[in-house]
């Protein structure tokens, strides 16, 4: 079965002053619900899922209290406070191969690293565990330092994971080490939302195929190669629908025809007031526009529509067509949109301070992303510089970019040498 957002007729509708960011994206966190079903998928081939259950550990992890060195196993009791101590060599553990049999006090056991500590005749067992190397052997006997704190380098039984423990809540987007966790609580598969289905478009007629011959007012379509691998790193299967023409008629059709196979529909350009402009149109005809003219730049030309299929409702994303602002909208707009659609639940970006490295003049009432790359200053401290010409057209900056240098509404303006957010790309992946 599929979920379908939960969305007011005037959620999005802002005719008025433009909307700002943390609203919209509170929007998202608070009214947009997952789109996809669910599926199971072995444990190896999950990473990059998004979970749509919990996962509850079956097992403690560890086990079984264990050693965390090579080295030996005695009883903290037994050492002297304040001088070597003499314990014979009783025994041997290796990993796997638990002894059968009690252990007595007044000894030592060799143990090897995960080796299962075993318990006492008429206690819990041995509780502190030395490294090999502190220690000697002399004949039958193992010479320890004073020292050692009460249960050093003893691994307890469930101390990473107890039975019954939520390990992984539903909603995440699942990485190597959650993968390894699922292991380690006894899971061989996952429950998982199905993968988001996006269909992809560009606009315009200047729009061509890279390899196609350009004429003259022609440009290459990168917006369409950038946000397919943009989509496909959140765990999308996009597909890639081409370019819409200029023509009302034609757009409309296209649109319509592509509502009925997928879950999300996301075009760039087109969404402005031009004549050329169809988008917008075709999205009054198919359904409903819920409009967000956000209070960003670059990147203030954005519509979202929801569209009548015989399935239900289908989002429509209509991102702006300059290429520099198509990447920050996506990033700081489309991306949380479509995590929230695909089932996850994740916290905004985390920002870091950095010293700004040049002054800045903006508006109020709008957050500015600045592209920048990151030096270290003479005090070891870093510096956002600008990553060259930051029109919204200019993708050689976003590509040179480390990350963006958030400026918040409030602000005007920015002296060099303040201290500003820096979102990094890698936290946006």
């Amino acid at each position: 079965s599929i979920l379908m957002t939960q969305l007011s007729e005037d959620c999005f509708a802002q005719c008025g002053e433009l909307m700002l960011l943390d609203e919209a994206l509170t929007l998202i966190e608070d009214r947009v619900q997952p789109i996809s079903g669910f599926e199971t998928v072995p444990l190896l081939s999950a990473n990059g899922r998004i979970l749509s259950q919990d996962v509850v550990a079956a097992n403690h992890v560890p086990p079984y209290s264990n050693s965390a060195v090579d080295g030996y196993a005695v009883y903290f009791d037994d050492l002297a406070p304040d001088q070597e101590t003499v314990l014979p060599l009783t025994g041997r553990i290796a990993a796997g191969a638990p002894m059968d049999i009690p252990m007595r006090r007044g000894g030592a056991l060799r143990v090897f690293t995960g080796a299962m500590l075993p318990v006492g005749l008429y206690d819990t067992g041995p509780d502190t565990v030395f490294m090999q190397e502190d220690c000697r052997l002399e004949g039958p006997n193992v010479i320890f330092p004073c020292g050692i704190k009460q249960g050093a380098n003893r691994r307890e039984r469930g101390e990473d994971a107890a039975v019954g423990d939520t390990v992984l809540s539903l909603g995440r987007r699942l990485r190597a080490a959650d993968l390894g966790l699922a292991a380690a609580v006894g899971y061989s598969e996952l429950d998982v939302f199905k993968s988001l289905h996006v269909g992809l478009f560009s606009t315009g007629d200047e729009i061509r195929e890279p390899g196609d011959d350009l004429a003259p007012g022609q440009i290459f379509d990168s917006n369409r190669v950038a946000l397919r691998s943009m989509l496909i790193s959140l765990g999308c299967r996009v597909n890639d629908l081409g370019i819409l023409k200029d023509d009302r008629d034609q757009t409309i059709q296209q649109i319509e025809a592509e509502l009925q196979h997928h879950d999300v529909l996301i075009s760039s350009g087109g969404v402005s007031v031009g004549e050329e402009d169809h988008v917008r149109t075709a999205l009054e005809m198919l359904g409903r526009i819920d409009v967000w003219r956000l209070a960003i730049k670059p990147g203030r030309p954005l519509v979202l529509g929801m569209l009548n299929a015989e399935r239900g409702l289908v989002p429509y994303l209509g991102l702006p067509g300059n290429p520099a602002a198509v990447i920050v909208t996506f990033l700081t707009f489309a991306r949380p949109l479509v995590l929230r659609l695909a089932g996850a639940k994740e916290p905004r970006p985390h920002t870091f301070r950095v010293r700004a490295g040049f002054p800045h003049r903006k508006k109020k009432r709008r957050r500015e992303f600045v592209r920048c790359v990151l030096d270290k200053g003479p005090d070891g401290f870093l510096v956002a510089n600008k990553a060259g010409n930051q029109g919204a057209g200019i993708l050689s900056a976003v590509s040179l970019a480390d990350g963006l240098v958030e400026l918040p509404e409030d602000m005007q303006y920015l002296k060099s040498g303040e201290l500003v957010d820096f979102v990094p790309f890698k936290g946006l992946e």
